[in-house]
């Protein structure tokens, strides 16, 4: 499974190739849209930031599955937005928008899996991985339409 480190290295190199493109490049990876993540600390309270990819959208909200790789413990960002689940997350390079990140219910994850695993089967892989549920997470905005 990839250590503290090498999340940390490989969210690193992601934010070099964002800066050094001036965003035209980043934005996509393995064929999904990429977002930032940034909550607050659970501990700290410090803002956190995390490039995430997001599978599935559906009616404005964003899904991303805190699968750590298939390890046997939640990311850090999940038990962030478990102690809080007010986020603000960048698309596509836009500004900052505030939304609410909630874990999926039992139903709804697992029509959303069905989904992700249908089209980048990598998770499934991941869910083999662990005895843990991979959870999905849903990212609704709190600005009004």
């Amino acid at each position: 499974m990839p250590s503290d480190f090498a999340l940390k290295a490989m969210n690193t190199i992601h934010r070099s190739i964002l800066t050094l493109s001036g965003g035209r490049l980043g934005w996509r990876a393995g064929g999904m849209p990429v977002l930032e993540l940034i909550t607050s600390g659970r501990k700290s309270g410090e803002p956190r930031a995390v490039m995430l990819t997001s599978p599935v959208q559906e009616d404005g909200k964003w899904i991303i599955v805190a699968s750590r790789g298939g390890d046997d413990r939640h990311p850090a960002w999940y038990l962030n937005i478990q102690a809080n689940p007010s986020v603000q997350v960048r698309l596509q390079g836009g500004a900052l928008q505030s939304m609410t990140a909630a874990i999926a219910s039992p139903a709804e994850r697992s029509r959303l899996w069905d989904a992700v695993v249908a089209t980048y089967p990598h998770y499934g892989t991941y869910q083999t991985k662990t005895d843990r549920e991979i959870p999905l997470v849903v990212l609704t905005s709190t600005s009004p339409a």
